[in-house]
């Protein structure tokens, strides 16, 4: 294993790749944590401290679980609905949970609405916007999120959380794979169980 981390930034104007640095995507029952491989119980234990502790805890729905486009897809999409109501119950005062979807990736020009959108291009502008710390992809397609992570590492100081439902993204400050709708239920569980709830 690499010694190279992969943390909140901003690290650099064109971070490297996670993975020509050498960190390496988990097997089956894994997880990464800053490029380190961890067991899945470890993350959801790390992910759910991560959204307490946040100021602006985040999650960016993508196509996957915004469209009932086969069968699953509704039930994870009420997953993603109860762990943001989750957050939203368990929030502090100055603490504001987002749900910002990406229904649509294509490029909006010549302004986008960063309150209300992510854009393709430039992700960054709708982390420091709405000045969020913590986010989650969940839903949104590989080569979408990869590149999209990568901006965000390099610059924001936002820590980033992917559910894939593939392999997971090593670009991700943590990264879970083979997303479910039972390993989103999990994670909220874990919230709750975490808040003393």
């Amino acid at each position: 294993m690499t010694g190279y981390k992969v943390i909140a930034g901003p690290e650099a104007f064109l971070p490297p790749a996670a993975a020509t640095m050498g960190i390496e995507l988990p097997d089956e029952g894994g997880a990464l944590i800053e490029g380190t491989l961890v067991t899945e119980e470890q993350a959801l234990e790390h992910a759910a401290k991560k959204f307490l502790e946040a100021k602006v805890p985040t999650i960016f729905p993508g196509p996957l679980v915004l469209w009932d486009w086969r069968e699953g897809v509704a039930k994870k999409a009420k997953a993603v609905r109860d762990m943001f109501e989750t957050l939203k119950g368990l929030a502090r005062p100055g603490q504001k949970p987002m749900l910002i979807p990406m229904a649509d990736y294509r490029p909006k020009y010549p302004k986008i609405d960063p309150e209300i959108e992510i854009n393709p291009n430039h992700p960054n502008l709708t982390i420091w916007h709405n000045k969020i710390d913590v986010c989650m992809f969940v839903g949104v397609h590989c080569h979408f999120a990869n590149i999209s992570l990568k901006i965000i590492r390099g610059e924001t100081n936002c820590y980033t959380i992917a559910m894939c439902a593939q392999h997971g993204h090593e670009d991700a400050m943590m990264t879970f794979r083979d997303a479910s709708a039972e390993k989103i239920d999990q994670l909220t569980a874990k919230i709750k169980e975490l808040a003393g709830k």
